[in-house]
């Protein structure tokens, strides 16, 4: 009878795990959409997605979630809450694990937290901080992931404008181009947009012009 009531605990404990882990994907998500959509909920979806965590969460998934609270308090302009969440998440990719993460985190790995880190850092017009952290993550993705290649580059195009080095912006926005086109998402060649509008001011320059041109075309 121990046994049994042993052995149905711990099924009962899975199950309830199972459940808290698709639980704190759904907010996970949910947060994401928040921002894509222009929700004003992001930061609250993605702390009680963290808050859920229990502590033999994989490092990995800590990892992701605090990266995803760090991306909706940068884009609400939070900085330093964006920064301590993004040194949560670096933290807990550092962490040993043995078992693998859930299925839905099978992607990241230190250089999408590094992305991410500089993403945040873009965000928040902090382009000494953001640059850095694209450019060594961007270095090693290869261009077969054209479309999170292009969306991660217009952020990497966008703190160099904010730096206030147009030309590097301008080189930079269309690599983005170049991968955007035949993609079946939007999104990247909306990033295209957003460049091209925030770089008319600076048509005069030979590469500017050539870029506003193309995107007329």
């Amino acid at each position: 009878m121990r046994f049994e009531a042993v052995s149905t605990w711990s099924a009962y404990a899975s199950h309830a795990l199972a459940i808290m882990r698709q639980a704190v994907g759904r907010l996970a998500f949910l947060a994401y959409l928040e921002w894509t959509v222009g929700g004003g909920s992001g930061v609250k979806f993605a702390t009680a997605a963290y808050e859920a965590l229990g502590s033999g969460a994989a490092p990995v998934v800590r990892a992701l979630l605090a990266d995803r609270l760090a991306w909706q308090h940068a884009t609400s302009g939070n900085a330093r809450e964006a920064d301590y969440a993004l040194g949560v998440a670096e933290q807990a990719m550092h962490e040993p694990w043995d078992e693998p993460g859930p299925d839905w985190a099978y992607w990241v790995d230190s250089d999408e937290i590094a992305i991410m880190t500089g993403r945040c850092w873009a965000e928040l017009h902090r382009p000494l901080r953001a640059i850095p952290a694209l450019e060594d993550a961007l270095n090693r993705y290869d261009d077969t992931r054209a479309r999170d290649k292009a969306l991660y580059l217009s952020w990497l195009a966008a703190a160099y404008l904010d730096a206030g080095e147009v030309e590097q912006a301008t080189t930079i926005t269309s690599r983005v181009f170049d991968l955007s086109e035949g993609l079946a998402s939007v999104r990247p060649m909306g990033r295209v947009r957003m460049m091209v509008e925030r770089l008319e001011p600076h048509r005069s320059l030979a590469p500017v012009g050539a870029l506003l041109e193309r995107a007329r075309g």
